[in-house]
C-alpha cells in the first residue's frame, strides 16, 4: 500500500531521512520507534506530502506523493499535536473537513464514544490537549481511511480515553487497514503491532515482524526486544535508558515490574 523507495532528506547539517526503502502492505499494524531525531515525523509528513524529500520516490496504492494530491484521501492522519484556528468551532471543523474530502463521513464510532457532539459550539482555543487529541483521534477515523497514520495518539489522553482509542485500532486492524503507529509509550504498542521499524539517526536500522523479533530475541515484551537488539548500539543508549532503570552495579530492571 505504501513502497518507500531511497528517500533521502537533509534540513541544513542534519540528516533527518538516509535512503530509507521499506514497503508497508495492507494487514500491517507498524510501531514505528526510535529516539527523538531520529526520522519518524520527517517520514510521516514526507508520506503525507508535507514534506519534500532531497532524493528517492514513495507512493501511495502505487500513485506517487510527488503527483495528484488525491492519494490522501486513502490516509487518515492523526498527528501528535493537533493545530486548528483558535476561533473555529468543534463542529465547524467537522463541517469543514467534510466539505473537503466533499463526502458523507462514515465512521462516527470515536466521534460518539468521545461525546465529541457534546462540545460541537466550543471554540478549539478553549480545549484541553486531551481534548483536542480526542477531536484529532475522530477526524483521522472519520472517513474509514484504508490507511491509518498515528503519531503519538496515546499523548495526553486519560486511561479510559486511551483504551477506547487502542480497542478502535484493534478494530480497524480486523479489517486488514495498514496501520502506522508512532509512540514512546513501547506499552501501548505491543498488543497491536504486527512490525516494528526502527529508525536511528535517519536511518532504517531493521524492519521486521514483531514474532521474528520475540524469536531472535527470547523476549516477549517489546521494550525488551528492542534493548536486546540495540545493546551494542550505543548512540541509542540513552532513549534505551528511558525505558528501564539502570542500576549501579549495571542491572536493569523493567520500570513496569
Amino acid at each position: 500500500m505504501i513502497r518507500i523507495e531511497e528517500i533521502s532528506k537533509k534540513f541544513r547539517r542534519l540528516q533527518a531521512l538516509d535512503h530509507i526503502s521499506v514497503r508497508f502492505t495492507e494487514g500491517q499494524v507498524v510501531a514505528l520507534i526510535g529516539p527523538n531525531g531520529s526520522g519518524k515525523t520527517t517520514l510521516i509528513k514526507s508520506v503525507l506530502g508535507m514534506v519534500r524529500p532531497d532524493s528517492g520516490r514513495i507512493f501511495v496504492k502505487d500513485q506517487p506523493v510527488s503527483g495528484d494530491p488525491s492519494y490522501r484521501e486513502h490516509i487518515g492522519y492523526m498527528p501528535q499535536i493537533g493545530r486548528y484556528p483558535d476561533n473555529m468551532k468543534v463542529g465547524q471543523l467537522f463541517d469543514m473537513m467534510q466539505k473537503i474530502r466533499n463526502r458523507e463521513h462514515t465512521d462516527t464510532d470515536l466521534l460518539y464514544k468521545f461525546n465529541i457532539p457534546a462540545i460541537y459550539e466550543k471554540p478549539m482555543r478553549t480545549l484541553s490537549g486531551g481534548t483536542r487529541q480526542k477531536v484529532s483521534a475522530a477526524l483521522a477515523f472519520l472517513f474509514d481511511p484504508s490507511i491509518l497514520i498515528l503519531d503519538e495518539p496515546t499523548a495526553g489522553l486519560d486511561p479510559l480515553s486511551t483504551e477506547i482509542l487502542k480497542e478502535k485500532i484493534q478494530k480497524e486492524k480486523k479489517k486488514n487497514k495498514l496501520i502506522l503507529i508512532t509512540s514512546h509509550v513501547l506499552s501501548d504498542l505491543e498488543e497491536l503491532t504486527t512490525h516494528i521499524m526502527y529508525l536511528q539517526d535517519g536511518k532504517l536500522q531493521f524492519f521486521k515482524d514483531f514474532e521474528t523479533l520475540q524469536e531472535e530475541t527470547g523476549e516477549l515484551r517489546l521494550s525488551k526486544a528492542i534493548a536486546r537488539v540495540m545493546q551494542g548500539f550505543e548512540p541509542a543508549s540513552e532513549w534505551i535508558d528511558e525505558l528501564f532503570d539502570v542500576h549501579p552495579k549495571g542491572k536493569q530492571q523493567d520500570k513496569k515490574k
